[in-house]
């Protein structure tokens, strides 16, 4: 395995609950530290465009099917294929990412999404627009996300370097979040105002900015990363590189769990918004926009901390589970929809603390094949997921599909907190303070010092 120039932004991970933390100049980093580098800034801005078109397009599609159909299901099956690309050729996207040179990879890549949107767009405007039409167009931008996802998650670190990895990955967090803000908003204007084809048209046209602010970039200003050579193998060397190291493993089992039966927000958010309080697409842009706020809190908090803690990713998802059941059995609309701010900054917690810690942990070498892995499993369990919860939430109401989506985050977070506790050398210890029970992890040597002579 490489341990070439940036092998040193991957420490040995501590054994008791803490990811590696980028040293400490990154804790001395404001919120924005980020954005002074200016090919970081240049991307930045152009995810800024190009995120609020994704929204756009990912509500208009979303209400379209439903409209089309009138089926959860449906909604379910379209973001099945927009996702199956992912779980069966993301691992080979991966070994791809690490070969090439990622500017002019996304450069790619984004027109391929473009022309994607537009052809979308020009069915839709022209009244020709079909369900199967819909389904082409989410399995041909899943194709582009194969390469598209893991380019973009690993040159991050060939624009700002190790010591900005963690902001520079929360700001983007943040960035797609506060694109949410805005998305579905113009979404359910346009929708009810000209109709879902000017969706698809203006996200298509928001390539342009991020196209620009790549060929703009300064290529002597990009931190080198050593490219994997062509050679066999390299796919089951990055799964094994994965396997052997619990602080990777594990996390992604987390959120390939959470990602597949709990982030069906399409399915649930429609479901809740048509079925349950009888709204039109302006209430299902609200309950988006209104989770948005919460991730862009969640995203925002992330960029402030100095490391990505374990413990932390495990409660995030035990609490987001909670709050999915909770909103399940939500009576009124303003309830739900409040719940939705929460519901955002965990999820975000989750996925940011995931993104961050497997990113630092992890060889610059190999970096492209583990991002791979960690967005197929993520991503690419929605294929396996979506058509699941669409189905139970046709047959038994969106009510009971969100309460089960939240049920299996929490008893998954509930197991795997257990192994890597056990893992780190850590045992639950029960106690008392100042009369109220409390319950933590401590290191098992500690467990034994406290444990009562007999």
């Amino acid at each position: 395995m490489s341990t070439g120039s940036g092998a040193a932004s991957a420490p040995a991970p501590d054994p008791h609950d803490t990811l590696p933390a980028p040293g400490p100049s990154a804790r001395k980093n404001s919120m924005f530290s980020s954005l002074r580098i200016r090919n970081y800034r240049l991307f930045f801005i152009g995810q800024v465009v190009s995120n609020i078109g994704t929204w756009m397009q990912r509500i208009a599609q979303d209400w379209l099917v439903l409209s089309l159909t009138g089926s959860s299901a449906a909604v379910g099956i379209t973001t099945a294929l927009q996702f199956l690309p992912m779980l069966l050729f993301g691992l080979y996207g991966g070994v791809l990412v690490d070969r090439l040179r990622k500017r002019p990879t996304l450069l790619v890549t984004q027109v391929a999404m473009a022309l994607t949107a537009l052809a979308l767009a020009v069915l839709t405007l022209t009244g020709r627009v079909e369900v199967w039409h819909i389904y082409v167009a989410a399995f041909a931008l899943g194709l582009a996300t194969v390469v598209d996802n893991p380019a973009r998650q690993s040159f991050v670190s060939e624009l700002v370097g190790p010591g900005q990895l963690q902001n520079a990955v929360s700001l983007n967090s943040a960035n797609f979040q506060s694109a949410r803000l805005v998305g579905p908003a113009v979404a359910g204007l346009l929708i009810t105002g000209v109709g879902t084809g000017w969706a698809f048209l203006l996200n298509g046209l928001s390539f342009v900015a991020p196209l620009t602010g790549l060929l703009m970039m300064r290529a002597r200003e990009l931190h080198a990363v050593e490219r994997a050579p062509r050679g066999k193998g390299q796919l089951r060397e990055g799964l094994r590189y994965v396997t052997g190291r619990p602080e990777l493993i594990w996390p992604i089992v987390l959120v390939g769990f959470i990602g597949t039966f709990a982030f069906n927000f399409p399915v649930y958010l429609s479901a809740f918004a048509d079925d349950v309080f009888h709204g039109g697409a302006g209430v299902y842009s609200m309950f988006n926009t209104l989770m948005a706020v919460g991730s862009v809190s969640g995203a925002l908090l992330a960029a402030r901390r100095g490391t990505a803690r374990l413990r932390l990713l495990i409660l995030a998802a035990l609490a987001f589970g909670g709050l999915e059941i909770l909103a399940s059995a939500s009576p009124r609309l303003w309830m739900f929809a409040l719940l939705m701010i929460p519901l955002g900054l965990f999820s975000m917690t989750v996925n940011v603390t995931t993104n961050t810690s497997i990113q630092m942990s992890t060889d610059p070498a190999v970096r492209g094949r583990v991002m791979a892995l960690y967005m197929m499993v993520f991503l690419g369990g929605s294929p396996v997921g979506a058509p699941v919860v669409g189905w139970i939430t046709d047959t038994y109401g969106a009510r009971v599909g969100f309460a089960a989506g939240g049920a299996v985050a929490m008893t998954a977070a509930a197991v795997i907190g257990l192994i890597l506790a056990r893992v780190g050398g850590l045992r639950l210890s029960l106690g008392w303070h100042h009369g109220t029970p409390r319950v933590r992890f401590v290191p098992r040597e500690r467990q034994e010092a406290l444990a009562p002579v007999t």
